[in-house]
């Protein structure tokens, strides 16, 4: 069961990272499925296409966009899938929904995509020094450009589109992104809250990609996705 241009996926656990064990008892995190910052975004690789020829295997898990598996409710208030939907628990998932993959416990990126680390702020009501981070996954046209992992970078506003990848807050953007590379001054600490424990992985941006839904998100960094 092969699809012409996209790739079948499964989630990783259930569609939606609604709760949060605690000892001996689940805590309830959220109850609508209107939110997209607990629509999983996990999922295991079932097919590929056979119009593609990129690096992704059967059986790799693979970071997608947050619409994947997201449901929504038409204007009938009825609860409906998202275009995705395939059949049984199988949903569509095209190259440019795909942002990282995973095979053998080695993370990598697809296409033009990158990760960031954010940094702390030193300065006092300031948690994140905005607008720069250290590169955690590159790609190859950064490499090319003489840009590697671990480097201190900058990035424009609004490009914090925010993952939690084995339990690190991490910024997903594209290659173009990358502005500045700068010099350590030797203060830097990587920030991650304590919440990317939570199972509540978070995905605040996806402008521009497409996302099968009139072209492309282009809700926000920080704003409810109005796509569905």
């Amino acid at each position: 069961m092969n699809s012409l241009y996209d790739y079948i996926v499964e989630p990783v656990g259930e569609r939606y990272n609604n709760s949060k064990k605690i000892g001996n008892k689940n805590l309830i995190l959220n109850t609508k499925i209107e939110s997209f910052k607990s629509v999983n975004k996990l999922a295991k690789v079932v097919s590929i296409p056979t119009a593609h020829n990129l690096p992704i295997e059967v059986g790799d898990i693979v970071h997608v966009h947050h619409n994947v598996f997201r449901r929504f409710y038409d204007m009938k208030g009825h609860q409906k899938n998202s275009r995705s939907y395939f059949k049984d628990n199988l949903y569509f998932c095209s190259p440019e929904q795909i942002y990282l993959y995973k095979r053998n416990g080695i993370n990598k990126t697809l296409l033009d995509r990158c990760f960031i680390k954010p940094i702390k702020s030193n300065k006092i009501g300031e948690k994140i020094k905005p607008n720069i981070g250290i590169l955690k996954y590159s790609n190859k046209l950064l490499d090319n450009l003489n840009i590697e992992i671990n480097d201190l970078v900058s990035f424009p506003n609004k490009r914090q589109w925010e993952f939690v990848v084995d339990n690190e807050l991490l910024y997903c953007m594209k290659s173009k992104d990358i502005l500045i590379k700068h010099e350590y001054e030797g203060n830097e600490e990587e920030y991650n809250p304590s919440w990317t424990n939570s199972g509540e992985g978070v995905d605040k941006s996806s402008t521009g990609t497409d996302c099968r839904y009139g072209g492309g998100c282009v809700c926000g960094p920080s704003e409810e996705r109005g796509c569905h």
